[in-house]
Parts: structure tokens; sequence; C-alpha cells
């Protein structure tokens, strides 16, 4: 007689048609837009002046829609390449994600430290609400 082993099933990593994928991103992208709309009004409400670039919506649409696309390609990289993509995302994302913000204290001599903290704040809430998606869209195997 033979021994039951009971060992947990392998679960693969999903592939998601490429429209999904392109209709989840772009709702990503335009969420990431919308709660950086939000930031850049409350920094204008607390003052920041309106010649502050990071806060006009030219800018940060065009940045936030570009970071969301660089991420779900550097997520879909690492998901390809890597032994362990799990936990080389679970440092790599908040290491460019604080990269990314650098940068912005250069902005410090141009505007006011709220205007800073706004724009470095139009860098954490895109990818707080990208990385979900990601997640969803292109799995990760366990």
């Amino acid at each position: 007689m033979h021994p039951v082993v009971d060992t947990p099933p392998v679960q693969l990593a999903v592939r998601r048609s490429p429209w999904s994928v392109a209709l989840g991103l772009c709702a990503a992208a335009l969420a990431g837009v919308g709660a950086n709309a939000v930031i850049a009004l409350a920094a204008r409400i607390a003052g920041v002046p309106g010649n502050f670039q990071p806060l006009n919506p030219p800018s940060y649409t065009f940045l936030t829609v570009f970071g969301v696309l660089l991420g779900a390609l550097g997520w879909a990289v690492t998901r390809a390449v890597s032994k362990n993509p799990r936990k080389l995302l679970s440092w790599l994302v908040p290491v460019v994600v604080l990269a990314s913000c650098i940068p912005d204290l250069f902005l410090l001599e141009q505007g006011s430290a709220a205007g800073v903290l706004a724009a470095v704040l139009m860098h954490v809430a895109p990818a707080v609400i990208a990385v979900p998606v990601y997640k969803r869209l292109l799995p990760l195997p366990s």
C-alpha cells in the first residue's frame, strides 16, 4: 500500500487576454491620474503656487500614464525572468517608487515643501493603485 502524500497544487500564472490587460492598465492609469488630480488640487488649496509645474495637469497626466505603463512592463519582465518574482518585487517596487521621487527633491527651490510633498505623493498614489492591478492582470506564480 502506498502512503497518501498531501502536496499543495502548483499554481501557475494565469494568462490574461491582451485586451483585458490593456483595459485594466487604462483603468489603472485613469485612476492614478484622478488620484493625482486630487493631490494637486489639495496642494493648490494649501497654497502651492500655480507656477509649480509638477502640479499642472499636462505634466502629471503624461507622467502618470507613462509610469503606470512602465511599471507594468517592469512587472511583466520581472515575472518572466525571475526565479522568485514575488520576493524580488516585494523590495523592487518600493525602491523604484522611492527612486522616482528623488528628482522632486531638487524642486524645493522652485516650490514650497508642500509642493514637493505633493509631487512625491503623486508617485506613491499611482503605485498604490497600479500594483494591485498588476497583481490581478499579471499574476505571479506562487
